[in-house]
């Protein structure tokens, strides 16, 4: 039995892609702990992983994230100076055979390297790729504040007792990562490297009982509207959708608002429509016919394994990239917040569910994704990881 030690952020976007792993793992008989914000604690233990508190800084509880991207990285910097030394406390005392982290953790690379143990991140999103820094991270690079992000952070890591002090090397370039998403999602994926980056897709398992949804009688089809856990603040975004699909003939539509918009704002709810601030996406999806989202990659890959057309309404970050690259796919329509009125979001819904082209793709792109291995793949490659060490 091995100790593995996944070191993550409390973002839920973040938990849930890997959090079948470590469920598969404990049940392989692994000790597994897990160092993270008490927030997620209930996530955690469910897996039966043994939770290790690690206050973190992030502003994942009020969703106060900063709209200037230097000032929204500085956060996560912010976040491992001060998690480096209370994962030091109990993992110098205790260290891992196998570190597993999340993209944001960077005081758990810090932590094995200093410690000569192996890792592995486990990327819920896509991974940089050869002309990234180029193409992309010169842009970041350009802007305001970021040189004295950099100097800190290099800084922090000549300190940190971490192998790597490059920036760019050790916040971007993984040693070993294995990307919980579907490769169609990955741009450029011909240009990963595939010595470091496995893609084993999304990482499910079995839906349980108290993720159960019914499809009720006489929906002929379904609609499921997310803007996932974190950007879900946006009432007028909601009324247009109830006036796009609000009474639409044989269409059951399942609206999630999160918890900072209160229903009262949203004006009369019409008998087709059922709101809560959340749902078990994934059950739905197995049942839906369509998919409002925003982008997210945890809702990109559900949506491609469930083989169901979106509309992608991207928020924030990478859900951009995102719903482009579900528009080249060729199984989406990006309408952008701004644009978004009931005329717009009912074309867009009636195109997409009209057109056999787009249903052909999702066949293809729903078997390849289910064909990547998923949850048990992740945990092979793991434990080949264990017996290599």
């Amino acid at each position: 039995m091995a100790h593995l030690a996944m070191v993550g952020i409390p973002a839920v976007s973040h938990v849930l892609p890997g959090i079948e792993v470590v469920r598969e793992l404990v049940a392989r008989g692994h000790r597994v702990t897990y160092a993270n914000d008490p927030a997620v604690a209930d996530l955690i233990t469910a897996t039966g992983a043994e939770l290790v508190p690690v206050a973190s800084t992030l502003p994942v509880a009020d969703n106060d994230w900063p709209a200037d991207p230097i000032a929204a990285m500085s956060l996560f910097l912010d976040d491992a100076v001060q998690a480096l030394p209370q994962l030091r406390a109990v993992y110098d005392a205790d260290p891992a055979d196998l570190y597993l982290y999340d993209i944001g953790a960077y005081a758990a690379r810090a932590l094995a390297e200093a410690q000569g143990r192996p890792l592995l991140q486990l990327s819920p999103t896509f991974v940089a790729w050869e002309g990234y820094d180029e193409e992309v991270a010169a842009g970041l690079w350009a802007l305001p504040g970021a040189g004295a992000y950099r100097a800190r952070f290099a800084s922090w890591l000549a300190g940190s007792g971490a192998v790597t002090t490059d920036v760019d090397a050790f916040s971007g370039r993984p040693e070993q990562a294995l990307a919980l998403i579907p490769r169609a999602m990955q741009p450029h994926a011909d240009r990963v490297d595939a010595g470091a980056v496995t893609f084993v897709g999304p990482c499910y398992g079995p839906l349980r009982e108290q993720e159960g949804w019914t499809r009720p009688p006489g929906a002929d089809r379904v609609l499921l509207i997310s803007l996932g856990s974190a950007y879900t603040r946006q009432p007028a975004f909601y009324r247009e959708c109830l006036a796009a699909f609000g009474g639409l003939p044989g269409w059951h539509v399942v609206l999630q608002i999160g918890r900072h918009t209160d229903p009262g704002e949203l004006g009369e709810i019409p008998a087709n429509v059922e709101v809560h601030p959340w749902v078990p996406q994934r059950a739905i999806l197995e049942q839906a016919d369509a998919f409002v989202t925003h982008a997210g990659m945890g809702g990109c890959g559900e949506g491609l394994a469930a083989g169901v057309p979106m509309i992608a309404v991207p928020q924030a970050a990478e859900q951009f990239l995102n719903a482009d690259r579900l528009v080249e796919l060729g199984v989406a329509r990006r309408v952008d917040t701004a644009d978004a009125t009931a005329e717009v979001l009912r074309a867009a819904l009636t195109g997409l569910v009209a057109d056999p082209e787009v249903a052909r793709r999702l066949a293809r792109l729903r078997a390849e994704a289910r064909a990547e291995g998923g949850t048990t793949r992740a945990a092979d490659l793991i434990e080949g990881l264990l017996e290599g060490a």
